[in-house]
């Protein structure tokens, strides 16, 4: 059945979005195109350090976070298009490649974090009616198949419907959260909780989802995330 469908629905290159050779899930051509964050990393939000910078990026030092930390898996400009056509085109089929990359690369990282719960942040129900999906929640049940980690999709809702954080400063994007989200499930006391996202850009989003997840008595909560710009 499997070998059908390849067949008829063969996997795209999350890169070219062209199908891929038989058997793999990127053209071998594209791999190197994906710019991995490397050793050069916010130790507090994991975005990637300008060349002058050291331990923490200039957003880290002058501005507190929800969350305990952070980690991302590439620069923005490098999966930009990939993340795009996820998040508003359909392939839904790229969510299990990303999270065979962050397994592969950062297994050790959610170990050392000792988490008990996968948490996507979530979509407001107009936008998840529009879209189809929550991209975050695909790549959140995809982690969880590889980690063995619970996926708690309905643990946080977005109760209030917001304008894209796109073209928003960091003033504006903080208020624009604001009571955004609130906590649906009270399974959280104690626990150590990694919230999954697609782009980490200053942290507003993982901050509102942390502070809710804190006051609801989560004992740590940490940020995965497929991508996210240097300082």
């Amino acid at each position: 059945m499997t070998i059908i469908k390849e067949l008829l629905f063969p996997r795209r290159c999350p890169v070219c979005d062209r199908p891929a050779p038989w058997g793999e899930e990127i053209c071998p051509g594209c791999r190197g195109k994906l710019v991995y964050l490397g050793h050069s990393y916010c130790l507090k939000c994991g975005k990637g350090l300008a060349r002058e910078e050291w331990e923490y990026c200039g957003d880290c030092r002058r501005f507190p976070h929800a969350f305990d930390r952070g980690r991302s898996l590439y620069s923005y400009e490098s999966a930009a298009g990939a993340i795009f056509r996820l998040k508003y085109q359909g392939r839904q089929e790229y969510a299990d490649f990303f999270a065979e990359e962050w397994y592969r690369r950062m297994a050790d990282t959610i170990d050392a974090w000792q988490i008990d719960m996968i948490v996507p942040v979530p979509l407001h129900k107009s936008r998840r009616r529009q879209r189809g999906y929550n991209q975050a929640e695909l790549l959140a049940k995809a982690l969880g198949r590889r980690t063995g980690l619970p996926v708690s999709a309905k643990c946080v809702v977005r109760s209030r419907k917001t304008v894209s954080q796109k073209q928003l400063n960091r003033t504006e994007r903080q208020n624009n959260l604001k009571n955004a989200f609130k906590i649906n499930r009270v399974d959280v006391q104690l626990k150590k909780i990694l919230v999954v996202d697609d782009i980490y850009t200053t942290g507003s989003t993982a901050d509102a989802v942390a502070a809710v997840l804190k006051r609801a008595g989560a004992a740590k909560v940490y940020v995965l995330t497929l991508a996210a710009g240097t300082e």
